[in-house]
């Protein structure tokens, strides 16, 4: 039998994080945990984003990829690698003066909690309908990947219920200066003058599913009725992305293992 790693094809993880609109949600992530200012501070004394922001999108993406659709031994180094970097990653945050690390089962449970709600998220508001059960699959199966990176197993919310209620009870946000210099790099990445009107089209559509208390907080204006035409818009526009665009090479590759099992 082949190896489908953690999940395989029958699995919620395949069908979202296969989907164009992960794009979206990657960004809406970025910037919800851009909001705690330790988890920030990391980023932005070790990550380089600011300096090389589509080499960490690169980098995060293939980490997904590897986890998702890589067979056993491929999700288990990418985590291997990312534990490896986490060993080094570790300071002071200037506007709290607090200690961060890494390694931190709480900062490890916000960056994942954030980023597994964003999926959902951006999945339901441009891909297609995720059923409540669906969704609840989703994180159990989010967890296995929490746990590689030294998330406690206890602490990896298993529903949406209990991811909801982790993140309602989280306190301490704030827009810090490095926050609003990742804000700035989001919307408006070095690239080069022709592209920046395609890259409007993912940028808006992550600003249009932010939490109502995060666009507060970054003061970016918002007339809530244009969340329509946006959604409308970019699910046309990532249904016609799925027909002609070629699968990332990871997905191709995890497909034909499929087809031979």
């Amino acid at each position: 039998m082949t190896d489908a790693g953690f999940f395989g094809p029958n699995s919620v993880a395949w069908r979202l994080h296969s989907d164009p609109v992960m794009l979206a949600g990657g960004m809406r992530a970025l910037l919800v945990q851009a909001l705690n200012p330790r988890a920030m501070a990391a980023v932005d004394q070790f990550g380089k984003f600011r300096e090389d922001p589509w080499g960490r999108l690169e980098r995060t993406s293939n980490f997904v990829l590897a986890t998702t659709f890589g067979d056993t031994a491929t999700a288990e180094a990418a985590a291997a690698r990312v534990r490896a970097v986490h060993s080094r990653i570790f300071g002071v945050d200037p506007y709290t003066g607090t200690a961060y690390s890494a390694t931190d089962p709480d900062l490890l449970l916000w960056i994942h909690a954030v980023e597994v709600e964003s999926f959902v998220v951006a999945y339901r508001a441009y891909a297609g309908c995720l059923s409540r059960a669906d969704a609840d699959r989703y994180v159990a199966e989010m967890a296995r990947v929490a746990e590689l990176v030294e998330l406690p197993p206890a602490m990896a919310p298993r529903s949406m219920g209990q991811l909801h209620d982790y993140l309602k009870s989280v306190t301490g946000l704030a827009v810090t200066p490095a926050a609003r210099d990742g804000l700035r790099t989001v919307l408006a990445p070095p690239m080069p003058v022709l592209l920046r009107p395609a890259w409007a089209i993912p940028a808006t559509a992550a600003i249009a599913i932010l939490p109502g208390y995060a666009r507060r907080m970054y003061r970016i204006p918002w007339f809530p009725p244009a969340a329509i035409p946006v959604r409308a818009g970019v699910f046309g526009l990532s249904r016609v992305l799925i027909k002609v665009r070629p699968r990332h090479p990871m997905v191709q590759a995890a497909r034909e293992r499929e087809q031979l099992s």
